[in-house]
């Protein structure tokens, strides 16, 4: 299974699960009724703050203990809420708006555990440095990456406009490892990309969203149909897009449903979280007074289309993809989706921190909660021809530590990983398969897809292997050694 990638300098928005953001950036919102605090409780917070500061074995500074409190509190909740200090607020806004200060690369993990380039943005720092996609760093700025995680070399990759990092590359026919030195600049990502993979029928994948992906795929889709005005159908790929902001979900949905169509709906304490979105320019558009769908071709309603979806679709994957099944709009292909179905708003404390909080459950079309559940697919297949690979094992909301319930269905069963799903990922990571490149050649899933759309039979996923089965496959192979 392809190694999930990441932005070197892109950490904000849900490495893991994805966020549907309101974009509120306010101040803490007021119930019209205070509950009364609770003075008892309060009192042994104070009196843990002052053992701390008169007992524990070395000086703790006030600040320190009183922003740890915070986070703590807000972390307890569930997953996805938490205490934004200043670093991390500024991560998620540049997130959010598509842009971040590093270097241009998408990286992932190699087999030898070096960094391998996956591709460098276009007019990047790396591009213009000549870095090519293959290349395997090897160090940064001399500290070897073996054994260093994806997001400890992307936080070595970010940091101030006009700072220098340096990278240790080795190449394939190259002799001696290259040595390139680069001077960090802001980055402004784009979230979409799109081609026609054969003649009539096109592929539109949404990495992630962000503040401007409604404006970038109604000018990639205007693209694709002036290389084809007469495109058969359509492949939107949101396979391990972990969210964003929930406006660019909306005006995803939009583009391909009938006007004015109900897409998501809100339930939580305040009036402002019990909400129905619809597809309007004033529910999605974010960057301008301009409306970016109104430019879309006609056809763009009525083409045949598939949606691609697999465990990392979460939360504004998981709204567009619920809106255009609710509506028989387009077939869902892949595998069970992630499963996060609720809102988090920002609310920001001071200039500099803010407050993640899970503010609210969403709802598709039809009303059906997707919390802890996902979105199941109408047209089941593997993302490999052998079967799911690593992707049938990976973390899911439901296997989240306080994960928020699903309301509207009774969850059968919660946390069943253990130490044999353990030994069934290190069996799946022995096949030593290359990474995939979503929208190549060799993207099994898409192929099924273009299948789908042409009426093609279709390969669908096979039955699961029990766990029995593998184990004792495995015990025979330990027995042997």
């Amino acid at each position: 299974m392809g190694k999930k990638l990441k932005n070197s300098g892109l950490i904000g928005l849900g490495v893991v699960a994805g966020i549907a953001v309101s974009l509120q950036f306010s101040a803490m919102a007021q119930k019209p009724v205070e509950p009364p605090l609770p003075l008892e409780e309060l009192r042994q917070l104070a009196d843990v703050f002052g053992l701390i500061k008169s007992d524990y074995v070395e000086p703790v500074e006030d600040k320190k203990l009183l922003t740890e409190a915070i986070s703590g509190m807000v972390a307890s909740l569930d997953p996805h809420s938490a205490y934004l200090d200043k670093k991390a607020y500024a991560e998620l806004r540049e997130g959010s708006q598509g842009k971040f200060v590093g270097l241009g690369i998408e990286i992932g993990q190699s087999e030898d555990g070096y960094i391998k380039i996956v591709a460098p943005i276009e007019d990047s720092p790396a591009w213009r440095a000549g870095i090519k996609s293959g290349d395997l760093i090897s160090r940064l700025d001399n500290s070897p990456v073996k054994g260093m995680s994806l997001d400890e070399s992307v936080k070595k990759m970010r940091g101030e406009p006009h700072s220098k990092v340096s990278l240790t590359v080795l190449r394939k026919g190259e002799a001696e490892p290259l040595v390139f030195n680069i001077t960090r600049e802001e980055i402004h990502q784009k979230s979409v990309k799109g081609k026609l993979v054969e003649p009539g029928y096109a592929w539109l994948r949404i990495s992630q969203f962000q503040e401007p992906t409604v404006d970038d795929m109604a000018a990639k889709i205007v693209e694709l149909y002036k290389q084809d005005p007469n495109i058969k159908g359509l492949v939107l790929d949101l396979r391990n897009d972990p969210g964003g902001v929930l406006q660019g979900a909306i005006g995803v949905a939009a583009a391909f449903l009938p006007k004015d169509a109900a897409i998501v709906s809100t339930n939580g304490q305040l009036p402002d979280q019990k909400q129905i979105f619809y597809g309007r320019p004033e529910y999605y558009a974010l960057r301008s007074d301009s409306d970016a769908l109104a430019r879309l071709p006609a056809a763009v309603k009525q083409v045949k289309m598939v949606v691609l979806v697999n465990t990392g679709s979460a939360s504004a994957s998981e709204i567009v993809a619920g809106a255009l099944q609710d509506y028989k709009r387009a077939d869902i292909i892949g595998t069970q989706t992630f499963g996060k179905g609720s809102v988090q708003t920002i609310r920001q404390l001071t200039a500099d921190t803010a407050v993640k909080l899970t503010t609210a459950r969403y709802y598709t079309p039809n009303g059906r909660s997707i919390q802890a559940k996902g979105i199941t697919p109408d047209v089941p297949v593997d993302e490999n021809a052998d079967g799911d690979g690593l992707n049938a094992l990976r973390t899911r909301e439901a296997d989240l530590a306080k994960h928020l319930s699903n309301d509207r269905d009774q969850e059968a069963s919660k946390n069943k990983r253990d130490e044999l799903e353990e030994q069934l990922r290190i069996v799946a990571m022995e096949k030593n398969r290359k990474p995939l490149e979503y929208g190549s050649g060799e993207d099994f899933q898409l192929s099924q897809a273009l299948n789908h759309l042409k009426g093609l039979p279709v390969q669908l996923a096979k039955p699961e292997t029990t766990v029995v089965q593998v184990d004792t496959a495995l015990k025979k192979d330990l027995a042997k050694k």
